[in-house]
C-alpha cells in the first residue's frame, strides 16, 4: 500500500538532521537559521552555505543512504 504525504505535512528537517537544498542538489546537515535562511554543512566537513527555507527537505531514502556512506567512508581513510 503506498501512502501519500500531504503537502502541509511535510517538515523541515530539524538542527543536525541531512537535509537537501532542493535549489543546488546539495545533501547536507542543517546546522541553524539565521537571517531567514538555513545553514547547512556538507555531510564530508567543510564550509557552511546558506539555503532558503523553502528548498530545504529531507533527501530520498537513496540519497540519505548516499551520504551516510560517504561520511562511513571519509572517517574510515582517518589514520589512527
Amino acid at each position: 500500500m503506498l501512502v501519500c504525504m500531504a503537502s502541509n505535512q511535510q517538515t523541515r528537517p530539524a538542527i543536525g538532521e541531512l537535509a537537501k537544498d532542493s535549489a543546488t542538489g546539495r545533501i547536507g546537515f542543517v546546522m541553524g537559521e539565521i537571517g531567514g535562511r538555513v545553514q547547512m554543512r556538507p555531510v564530508r566537513g567543510g564550509k557552511e552555505w546558506d539555503a532558503m527555507p523553502g528548498s530545504v527537505a529531507a533527501p530520498s531514502a537513496r540519497e540519505e543512504l548516499s551520504a551516510r556512506l560517504a561520511v562511513r567512508n571519509n572517517d574510515s581513510q582517518v589514520p589512527l
